[in-house]
């Protein structure tokens, strides 16, 4: 199975969890969210198999998050939020065939990794 990072090169939580995976062995497939962001029922997924709740995965200290008022919002207006603005979008989501994880702290990564 394939592994699989929404990465953002400027994030050093995203990079340091890519260079553990490459540290492991793993080429994975690289996804630059910001440039391809996933569909709303890929982050709903993405999401659930984390076992996070919506609001977990939204990166609420980002200047849009206040713009768009999100603090009330429920969660289909965030994953809404999300795909329109994918800078909300907290990173690095990591699938492996043993799970998804939101890699921050990097190392999180390691309990994923085949």
């Amino acid at each position: 199975m394939t592994t699989t990072i929404y990465h953002n090169p400027r994030c050093s939580n995203s990079r340091g969890a890519l260079e553990l995976i490459r540290a492991a062995g793993i080429e994975p497939q690289v996804i630059d969210y910001l440039e391809h962001p996933p569909t709303r029922d890929k982050l709903r997924d993405l999401i659930e198999r984390a076992g996070l709740s919506v609001r977990d995965a939204i990166r609420s200290k980002e200047a849009q998050y206040a713009e768009l008022g999100l603090d009330q919002a429920s969660d289909e207006q965030l994953l809404d939020a999300m795909v329109a603005h994918p800078v909300l979008i907290n990173r690095p989501f990591v699938v492996t065939e043993k799970g998804v994880r939101l890699a921050r702290p990097p190392g999180l990564v390691r309990e994923i990794l085949p």
